[in-house]
């Protein structure tokens, strides 16, 4: 599956504001139906970057374009692992994503990428070679519990990220069982706002954008950071 480009902005938010803006939020948008009856997702994400860290520095100088590869599940359940490729530009972003066999994921963890790309379709072919080119292994692991809501008009996607923590035990992804270290102080936690053309104006003004602080704040890197 590919995406499109879409903004994407992102703040950051103590314990008080977010209160108050999930409250906004549950009355101008639907929860989105994954989050189930919490209406919260745990969100388990395994990084890649070659043996230079360049994906660490181009996120640290702020690099136009930019992408990261990474293994991603939800919750417990790490039989439905997908490759993600997200781009970043001009501060918009764009996500390809393809699902991976349980082999497929293993090797991966291990740093090791296919060779064997026969029979592969074509997209998940193109983003093993690149991983394979440009030296791609594991590196952290980002985890983090994220509130989700929807809105259809203008495609927008509003996310409350708390609990963000890092590892380096990126051999346990898959068992989920590894070491955890929170990179934020207590009750900070990250807003984003994800739309396609236009952010609907009165999403806008009720979520206070205006008035909050923009971050280029990226998880990789902040979870990077504490494990180099």
């Amino acid at each position: 599956m590919s995406s499109r480009y879409r903004h994407e902005y992102k703040y950051l938010t103590d314990s008080v504001q977010e209160a108050i803006l999930l409250i906004r939020a549950e009355g101008l948008m639907a929860r989105d139906p994954h989050a189930g009856e919490t209406g919260s997702y745990l969100v388990r994400s395994l990084y890649f970057d070659d043996p230079e860290d360049g994906c660490l520095w181009e996120n640290e100088n702020g690099t136009d374009l930019r992408t990261k590869f990474r293994l991603r599940y939800y919750g417990t359940d790490s039989t439905s692992v997908c490759l993600e490729k997200k781009q970043k530009i001009h501060g918009m972003t764009a996500k390809e994503s393809c699902p991976l066999s349980g082999q497929e994921c293993i090797l991966l963890t291990e740093g090791k990428i296919p060779e064997d790309v026969s029979g592969m379709p074509e997209q998940k072919q193109r983003m093993f070679l690149e991983m394979r080119l440009k030296g791609l292994e594991p590196k952290v692991i980002v985890t983090y519990e994220r509130i989700p809501f929807i809105y259809p008009g203008g495609n927008v996607r509003v996310t409350f990220d708390r609990n963000i923590s890092s590892s380096g035990e990126t051999g346990r992804f898959l068992q989920g069982d590894y070491a955890v270290r929170p990179v934020l102080a207590q009750g900070t936690g990250v807003l984003e706002v994800k739309w396609d053309e236009v952010l609907p104006l009165h999403i806008k003004e009720a979520m206070g954008l205006d008035t909050l602080i923009w971050t280029a704040f990226s998880k990789y890197g902040m979870c990077r950071t504490y494990h180099l």
